[in-house]
């Protein structure tokens, strides 16, 4: 991570918070380092964000695939609701790249405002069911093994987060 990301949260930024937890330290490492990027972005005048966008975007990129591999690894359909909410994230936030070069440098700000609206409740509920899954069946996120995998359900789940979730 960036050592020389400002420390200072904007009004409308995203602090990290106990309510932040996943339970999962590498999850948790990358989403504090998430908050930190958003928080930079928003600290920027807008006509200097690009480069710095262009970095978050780059980590969210990064930041979800490592998820998705994780709910694979554990017995999630590649195709499950926590994933598309994902790819939507991502979708939007390359079309707020496009709209940037083409004039709107406003649209960083917005998107960056929106995605500290969206994330508490993202990583409550879907990182934390994840987190909680990964536990339940003793998958290592930082080698990203499961100690026995016959703990690994035969049945594919297709859930948000967690295999109590009923979407």
């Amino acid at each position: 991570m960036d050592t020389n990301i400002s420390t200072a949260i904007p009004a409308n930024g995203l602090p990290w918070t106990q309510s932040l937890h996943t339970g999962d330290a590498r999850m948790d490492e990358t989403h504090k380092e998430f908050t930190d990027m958003l928080n930079e972005i928003l600290a920027t005048p807008q006509d200097q964000q690009l480069p710095l966008y262009q970095k978050f975007l780059q980590h969210t990129v990064e930041h979800f695939a490592q998820e998705e591999r994780w709910m694979v690894a554990t017995g999630f359909s590649a195709e499950n609701c926590h994933a598309e909410h994902h790819n939507t994230i991502l979708e939007t936030m390359r079309a707020v790249q496009v709209h940037y070069e083409a004039g709107d440098t406003e649209i960083i700000t917005r998107l960056a405002e929106a995605l500290a609206e969206w994330f508490p409740g993202h990583a409550a509920s879907m990182d934390a069911g994840l987190a909680q899954h990964m536990k339940n069946v003793g998958f290592d996120a930082v080698t990203e093994t499961v100690a026995d995998p016959s703990k690994i359900q035969s049945v594919t789940m297709s859930g948000c987060g967690s295999v109590s979730c009923s979407h």
